[in-house]
């Protein structure tokens, strides 16, 4: 009976083309699988924008580890199909499936103690964003992909010192033109970060809150009229209405 449960659920994820933020890297550094990470148990989305999985998904795995970051640094989120990356052997859907278009957005939170503060009651801020280019048609995910599932950004030189919760969001929009059909991939990284910046946002969202259920980026057809998932050539706005800071 506990081989079939197994095997079950090996395939319940095989038929699914998922992905996990599953580590941080830091200047090209990797920081190794799931250290200093908040991150889910499985592949799945979350697709209820008003649940408290929209903070850094579904419990799964919580880190004790904070990696020291400085402001400036070149910040890596690894995205893979399943832990470790492929499920097996030439996986098309590793690190997600070429269907799942949409926007990759990344949040800081400040917290008093990284490797143990509460996900819920936080102040987030969008620090990145990687939505819809108009020239080249592609999206946030493409470009991911095209990075064998890497997203690099970097730390803006002015956030002030201090642990935070980094959250890296995926949102993936193939199945989006009715309420609910949304999936959202994030994991939530524990930092310590260094140097003399001083920012203080004057603005902060809450998750959930900052996106609501009706949002027209996330019930939204990204497909134009010949089919393709273009935007039909519009610019496209990361849900929540959320300006990324200017240092």
């Amino acid at each position: 009976m506990k081989f079939s449960l197994v095997a079950a659920a090996a395939f319940a994820i095989s038929a699914e083309a998922h992905c996990i933020f599953q580590e941080l890297s830091v200047n090209g550094a990797k920081q190794g699988s799931l250290v200093g990470l908040r991150a889910p148990s499985d592949n799945n989305p979350v697709y209820d924008v008003t649940s408290q999985d929209i903070i850094c998904q579904k419990q799964g795995t919580t880190s004790d580890k904070v990696i020291s970051v400085n402001p400036g640094d070149k910040l890596g989120a690894y995205f893979g199909h399943v832990i470790g990356g492929a499920q097996f052997p030439n996986d098309v859907d590793n690190p997600i499936a070429k269907s799942h278009k949409g926007p990759i957005t990344a949040w800081l939170a400040k917290v008093d103690n990284a490797a143990t503060a509460s996900k819920t009651g936080l102040k987030w801020f969008k620090i990145w964003e990687d939505t819809f280019d108009t020239s080249s048609k592609q999206w946030g995910v493409d470009h991911m992909i095209a990075n064998q599932g890497m997203v690099n950004f970097n730390l803006p030189q002015c956030i002030a010192p201090g642990d935070y919760l980094m959250r890296v969001e995926i949102l993936a929009l193939h199945s989006a033109s009715k309420a609910g059909g949304a999936q959202f991939y994030m994991s939530c990284a524990q930092i310590k970060v260094g140097g003399s910046g001083t920012f203080s946002p004057s603005s902060t969202v809450s998750f959930p809150g900052a996106y609501q259920p009706s949002d027209p980026s996330i019930v939204v057809s990204i497909y134009g009229l010949t089919g393709q998932p273009d935007n039909a050539g519009k610019p496209y706005n990361a849900p929540g209405n959320v300006p990324v800071i200017q240092c």
